[in-house]
């Protein structure tokens, strides 16, 4: 007697073009072979599954999220302002919701047929189109807030103020772009998982991290100290419960310790050193100023000359 075909959801071009395994095939703990999920955190695991999928697979995906990182990073030096930051990261995060449903379409048009059909170019190259679509937003979108009209100076003289972020604001992108820098680094190196191991500490750079901004804003030595304790306790912690090395979390703590230093350190100085360069500066610009208003008085005072002289003449011939 013959078998009977396999389920839709078991076809082995599926399995094939998704990376997981059938559920007949599935370990225990799996995905469960009726096809129900389970309930809690299970959702969250697979949405972390088809996110690895994609960036590991898609080299655009990999770009996109190096791009956020990168937008994260220059908002927070140069200290621009909330409402930029929030239409940034949205137009990024745009791109890379747009590129995740590519990948899906291009999944399932795999799945269902191995040979050209004109129906699925059409899907593939309509799902391409909203990818682009989302790209040139975010391009827009950037170019408008970092070179539009005023803004270059809007940013310079928010730049030479010195003005250093709020802390929240500190603490909520420094979070953000630790946690992105570590998974990327994971996924990168191929060590641990998204949330344990790997071959940076992802507790030992949030520790440091909270510790440095306390450091660099409390003015409190004793506040300073014991937060940096904190954070050394937090590392040692990781090392004793064999989870990271001694090398991962020094790494951690190195990458935090360098992004508080740029915001609340090597920005600063930055700062002063352009602010000390300006006068000069701005001495030259008035020089050369007065320099142009001599050149252009220069023909009303020959002018004023020639009527005095012509005045003198006309009363000595008098």
């Amino acid at each position: 007697m013959m078998a009977p075909k396999a389920c839709a959801f078991e076809n082995e071009k599926y399995w094939k073009v998704s990376g997981h395994r059938p559920p007949s095939a599935a370990r225990s703990g799996g995905r469960l072979s009726s096809g129900k999920r389970g309930k809690g955190l299970s959702g969250f695991k697979y949405a972390q599954e088809g996110v690895l999928h994609c960036f590991r697979t898609q080299a655009h995906m990999r770009l996109h999220f190096f791009i956020l990182v990168a937008v994260l990073l220059s908002g927070l030096l140069l200290n621009l302002q909330a409402h930029d930051m929030l239409v940034l990261v949205f137009a990024i995060t745009l791109v890379i919701v747009t590129e995740m449903f590519n990948t899906a379409f291009e999944a399932v048009v795999n799945m269902v047929t191995e040979q050209y059909s004109p129906a699925a170019k059409l899907a593939k190259d309509v799902a391409a189109g909203a990818v682009l679509v989302a790209a040139m937003n975010a391009v827009i979108a950037g170019a408008l807030i970092f070179f539009g009209a005023k803004q270059l100076d809007s940013i310079q003289k928010g730049f030479q103020k010195g003005v250093t972020p709020d802390v929240s604001q500190v603490i909520v992108i420094g979070i953000v772009v630790l946690a992105l820098i570590v998974i990327i680094s994971k996924l990168v190196s191929r060590t641990g998982s998204p949330w344990h191991g790997g071959i940076i500490s992802g507790h030992s750079a949030i520790g440091f991290l909270l510790a440095m901004v306390v450091f660099f804003t409390a003015h409190n030595p004793v506040a300073a100290f014991l937060s940096i304790l904190l954070a050394v306790l937090v590392a040692q912690s990781r090392v004793e419960a064999g989870v990271h090395s001694v090398q991962e979390v020094i790494l951690g703590a190195v990458l935090a310790i360098l992004l508080t230093s740029l915001v609340y350190w090597i920005m600063p100085k930055a700062r002063l050193l352009m602010n000390s360069r300006r006068p000069l500066h701005a001495q030259l610009y008035r020089g050369r100023a007065s320099e142009f208003t001599r050149i252009d008085a220069m023909p009303a005072i020959k002018g004023a000359v020639r009527a005095s002289n012509s005045t003198c003449v006309c009363t000595h011939t008098v």
